[in-house]
């Protein structure tokens, strides 16, 4: 039977045979196949309709039930732009199989509120996380220079300081982090003030613009790796399902100098980016660096997207001591005043 992942891929293809309304319904069922609770081959299997998926209609579902009653001889591979994506589905077989890892699991650090382009509060936020009986979570609104995400200056940082400070009194069992996810320009500086940064508990450093040029952006990893407000590179590919390939480089040498630094390299859980992927993160545990794993939510549901990251880095076999999202807080507390005081990991 197809899986999800392998039904995106048909979707997707359809989707480019096709022209207007049906060609965008077909690339949307494509990205939500990943997030589908159960196979579709399970559903079928239990007489339950395929319209119980996100963005599946009656249409669509009898091309996926011609597709799974006529199956190809090969099984679709995907073009390098949609290819090393994990289906949510499996990822909850994996992860089932595997309790202990699911069980060290300790935060999220990477999601947005309304403060920038999320949808939710900072207290909406933090109580997604308690019901999933979080530790920790970061909360890393977008830093001034991204102005088409509602990017933060340093006075509204500051005003939501103040502001995570109250919720972190207002509930107990949960440690809400101010951070942000400084834009990163091609030169590795970040768009705000070094002194504003100092004063959060973590930051994250992300490049949003010049991501589709071909040749090898090395010294941009390089250079963003080694500025000192940073302590976690945010999905550093760039890459978006079906949009955008990512950019080049030469990853043993940019993940061997975020292990030097003892610097972390993200896993974006946002099920369109999933970046790092596995190709990459396998490269990641052999040059020894850090990993760190956040949802990317612009919305409370959307910390689920975590156990996608959880997935991988379990099929990359990502060492748990180097998944910094297991550290307890003052561990992890304790790791970033490491970084920043500039003390490398013994290797």
């Amino acid at each position: 039977m197809l899986s999800n992942s392998e039904l995106a891929e048909l979707l997707a293809r359809e989707a480019e045979k096709k022209s207007g309304i049906l060609s965008r319904a077909y690339r949307r069922a494509a990205r939500s196949a990943f997030l589908w609770p159960d196979e579709a081959a399970d559903l079928i299997e239990q007489n339950r309709p395929l319209t119980e998926l996100r963005a599946i209609g009656p249409f669509i579902t009898k091309r996926i039930l011609r597709w799974i009653d006529k199956p190809a001889k090969k099984k679709p591979r995907p073009p390098a732009i949609r290819r090393d994506f994990i289906a949510l589905a499996d990822a909850r077989v994996l992860l089932a199989k595997n309790p202990r890892w699911t069980g060290q699991l300790r935060g999220d650090l990477q999601m947005h509120t309304r403060y920038s382009d999320g949808s939710g509060t900072i207290a909406q936020m933090a109580e997604a996380a308690r019901n999933r009986n979080y530790e920790y979570i970061a909360i890393t609104d977008h830093s001034k220079g991204l102005k088409i995400a509602g990017g933060i200056d340093e006075k509204r940082l500051a005003k939501q300081a103040i502001e995570i400070a109250l919720v972190n009194r207002s509930g107990p069992g949960l440690t809400v982090l101010a951070s942000t996810e400084l834009n990163l320009n091609p030169r590795g500086q970040g768009d705000m003030d070094s002194r504003a940064l100092a004063k959060l508990d973590l930051v994250l450093g992300s490049f949003h613009s010049v991501l589709r040029v071909k040749h090898d952006q090395t010294e941009r990893y390089l250079a963003a790796l080694r500025n000192a407000d940073i302590q976690i590179l945010g999905h550093p590919r760039g890459r978006i399902y079906n949009y955008r390939l990512g950019l080049k480089a030469d990853w043993p040498r940019v993940f061997a100098e975020a292990a030097r630094l003892d610097k972390a390299v993200e896993i974006d859980c946002y099920p369109d980016r999933q970046d790092l992927n596995l190709a990459l993160l396998k490269i990641a545990r052999i040059e020894g660096s850090r990993v760190s794993l956040g949802t990317d939510a612009h919305h409370p549901w959307q910390l689920e997207f975590l156990e996608l990251g959880l997935a991988a880095a379990l099929k990359a076999k990502i060492p748990a001591e180097r998944v910094i999202n297991f550290l307890p807080l003052d561990e992890l507390r304790s790791w970033v005043r490491k970084v920043r005081t500039g003390r490398r990991r013994k290797r």
